[in-house]
């Protein structure tokens, strides 16, 4: 078995693990500081939604020898100003995507790119998207993010309780608040790639916190019924059992997205897969960590609010406090010898059920019953 494999074994079954829910505070810490990173960027510098959103033309030429240079400052000049993004393309061509671009301001830039290449008008792809239609692709984004939202809060409280679907419903909004702050910060394009890229690591990110919470559900059932541990650690001990799961599944996940982001986006210039693919890759990251670090350890904190669960706390601390009692009497009892009489552990009440004591045995034991330890005659 491998190192991982025997890891994730140990974890299983309780031998090892990282108190995640003991450290929750942390994680809130990195979780906030990142989200108000994520927030500033956002209100700072804004997104740099796509022409899809604002409206503007496409230009897709064949292959050029010209460099992205020239062709930027001439689409530039030939577009009075407007901002003007070139992206070469896998196959040898350009793609000149100039924002708030009318009609009539097209046919300029069209004309002069193709003075530029050397070819003809016709050889020139040109498509034109008005703001309309852009702001009527972010209504509908918005309105399947809500509605999506709606429907995991009702599911998990169904299936689970409302605590389960409130910490569900803040990892997902921590996972959307992070990659759209990334997006803001580094200046990547918003298209509508990456709004699909958005809705599908939502999906992702609930599956992952929905096999922990359901591992979590598993292993709390008639927790009231035992004096041994909280559910704070009960829930601890759940998540490092699915520990070694979640990063496998994570890492899987992100192997082919890595390859479409990389190798379809980067070498080959394919604009839709790349627009995809960085939003997963981001948002998988973010759902992974929101799973581990945030989902669990906010269903503990929640849950230890519950009057039964304080109740089942104090029983737990009182019965430890017990046994440390009585551990402490055993050995001040094993320090001053053989001097008193024999009695147990559980006849003289000096310690709760389920601490071993040590006993002095009869000193005829062994020797037959009745008889004395002395000679024959």
């Amino acid at each position: 078995m491998s190192r991982l494999g025997t890891l994730g074994a140990r974890l299983y079954r309780g031998e090892v693990g990282y108190d995640f829910v003991g450290k929750r505070k942390i994680w809130y810490g990195v979780s906030i500081l990142i989200t108000i990173i994520a927030i500033a960027g956002v209100v700072v510098r804004g997104l740099n939604m796509g022409i899809e959103f604002s409206g503007g033309a496409v230009f897709t030429t064949p292959k050029a020898s010209v460099s992205t240079t020239d062709i930027r400052q001439t689409a530039e000049k030939a577009a009075d100003g407007h901002t003007v993004v070139v992206q070469e393309l896998g196959r040898g061509g350009l793609r000149i995507q100039i924002s708030e671009l009318g009609t009539k301001e097209a046919l300029p830039v069209q004309e002069a790119l193709s003075k530029k290449l050397d070819v003809s008008t016709n050889k020139i792809d040109t498509q034109l998207v008005g703001p309309s239609w852009g702001e009527q692709i972010a209504s509908k984004a918005w309105q399947g993010l809500a509605i999506f939202m709606v429907l995991v809060v009702v599911y998990l409280a169904i299936a689970f309780e409302w605590r389960m679907a409130l910490a569900a419903l803040i990892a997902l909004i921590h996972d959307i608040t992070i990659t759209v702050g990334i997006y803001a910060l580094v200046g990547f394009e918003v298209t509508p790639g990456t709004v699909i890229g958005l809705l599908t690591i939502l999906g992702y990110s609930l599956y992952d916190t929905v096999v922990v919470f359901d591992g979590l559900k598993e292993a709390t059932k008639d927790l009231t019924k035992q004096n041994r541990f909280t559910y704070s650690e009960v829930a601890n001990r759940s998540l490092n059992s699915t520990l070694v799961r979640s990063i496998n599944t994570t890492v899987v996940a992100l192997l082919p997205v890595g390859a479409l982001l990389f190798i379809g986006g980067g070498l080959l210039g394919a604009g839709m897969l790349n627009d995809i693919s960085l939003s997963l890759f981001v948002g998988l990251a973010a759902g992974a960590y929101s799973s581990i670090f945030i989902a669990t350890p906010l269903v503990a904190d929640l849950k230890e609010r519950d009057p039964r669960m304080k109740a089942l706390a104090k029983r737990v601390r009182a019965k430890r406090a017990a046994a440390a009692k009585g551990e402490a009497g055993g050995d001040r009892s094993a320090e001053e010898g053989d001097s008193g009489p024999d009695t147990d552990l559980e006849d003289a009440g000096a310690a709760p059920a389920g601490v071993v004591g040590q006993r002095r045995q009869p000193a005829s034991r062994g020797r037959g019953r009745g008889r004395p330890s002395g000679k024959r005659r």
